[in-house]
């Protein structure tokens, strides 16, 4: 398993854009295949960052999500409300795997 880790930096202004945009994912992402962990909007501390968070069993199985989500009607809706409105400012992602036991496999 792998997980998927999305640094957003944001428009401070548009906090509500990217929740709208979050909650679009929200629908979309476990419906095209992958384990949403959630979608992170600033409340404290720095207003420009937040955070995405999905797993997928391989690299191979994110390629084919990808191409799922794309043709997802409600996918390309949010690709282009984002790019339409202009309110992710930088994106990067990242991918892990979990190094330590998972809560509550702790033996």
């Amino acid at each position: 398993m792998i997980t998927c880790f999305i640094r957003y930096h944001i428009e401070p202004t548009q906090k509500a854009d990217f929740e709208t945009y979050a909650r679009n994912w929200g629908e979309a992402i476990p419906r095209c295949g992958a384990d949403l962990i959630g979608y992170f909007a600033p409340h404290e501390g720095s207003p420009t960052l937040a955070y995405g968070v999905y797993s997928l069993p391989s690299l191979a199985e994110y390629e084919a999500y990808r191409a799922r989500l794309a043709a997802d009607p409600l996918g390309r809706e949010n690709f282009a409300f984002a790019q339409e409105r202009k309110f992710i400012l930088r994106e990067d992602r990242t991918f892990l795997k979990l190094a330590s036991a998972q809560v509550g496999e702790m033996t």
